[in-house]
């Protein structure tokens, strides 16, 4: 049914790609934290500074951490996923809006973690997020998957539930803007299989 459907590693050569695609997964926040650097003088645009940190040899959620799906002779989706280690517990939020999401985090030290999983939308609806899924719960090895979704993100909601994720716990997100929709993250776990 999938068969048209490629995953690969993601190389450094798809930096760009990566930080297209983990913008359009977080919808637009990731592109707003990276604004802050465009802001310091570290890069022109958001996007170039996303693809500068995709591009890093040793980031965490990076380019290594990356499985890119191909469709139609195009990229069409990725998924970034990772072991979520103690390290983790030594980090603190240096954006109060990523301080609910790091608080989630730290409940699920030990699993594998997706950062991100996002697809282009004109390629959504013909399973590509699905493969990517699957791909990142047998990357797990049979650890426990969590991943964090906005509550208002019906479509993520449904397909993770779908394949057997449950709501663990939830924090309100901080407001990015003061006329900003209110909505709760929402941490996701998948028993170890």
């Amino acid at each position: 049914m999938t068969s048209f459907i490629a995953l690969r590693q993601a190389s450094r050569r798809d930096a760009s790609e990566l930080a297209i695609l983990a913008d359009i997964a977080s919808h637009g926040f990731a592109s707003w934290l990276w604004f802050a650097d465009v802001a310091n003088g570290v890069s022109d645009t958001p996007l170039e500074r996303g693809r500068l940190k995709m591009s890093e040899e040793e980031a965490v959620g990076g380019w290594r951490d990356a499985v890119v799906a191909e469709a139609y002779g195009e990229v069409a989706g990725v998924a970034i996923g990772h072991e979520l280690d103690e390290g983790i517990r030594d980090i603190e939020a240096t954006v109060p809006a990523t301080g609910p999401m790091l608080a989630l985090q730290k409940t699920v030290v030990g699993s594998w973690f997706i950062g991100s999983l996002g697809v282009y939308s004109h390629l959504r609806g013909i399973g590509i997020g699905r493969r990517l899924l699957d791909d990142q719960i047998e990357r797990a090895d049979r650890r426990p998957v969590s991943l964090i979704t906005a509550s208002d993100n019906e479509a993520a909601l449904s397909l993770y539930g779908r394949n057997g994720f449950l709501e663990a716990a939830r924090a309100d997100a901080v407001p990015l803007f003061e006329n900003s929709k209110k909505h709760a993250w929402v941490l996701m776990t998948r028993s170890a299989a």
